[in-house]
């Protein structure tokens, strides 16, 4: 009974549909805009951290190079076409 009252309080707790240990969820909820931004592009070091290099930043100084995610608005924020 505890389980499923734990299950049902996190589950109420979002905007949308959260799958538990999704890659694909996550970095949505790590990158916000920019994980589905045609701006953005992951860049991985060395060490392997992976940060988010917003392209808009090498024309246009109002955009940080690399942004504090998550962006949860943008100006110049594009959606990805994922139709091809």
């Amino acid at each position: 009974m505890r389980a499923a009252l734990t299950d049902l309080a996190t589950d109420c707790c979002y905007a949308f549909s959260v799958a538990k240990n999704s890659a694909a969820t996550n970095r949505v909820a790590n990158a916000g805009l920019c994980a589905d931004c045609i701006h953005a592009r992951s860049v991985k070091s060395e060490r392997g951290s992976v940060f988010v290099l917003c392209e808009l930043s090498a024309r246009d100084s109002k955009f940080p190079k690399y942004p504090r995610l998550p962006v949860l608005s943008c100006s110049g924020y594009k959606k990805k076409d994922v139709t091809g």
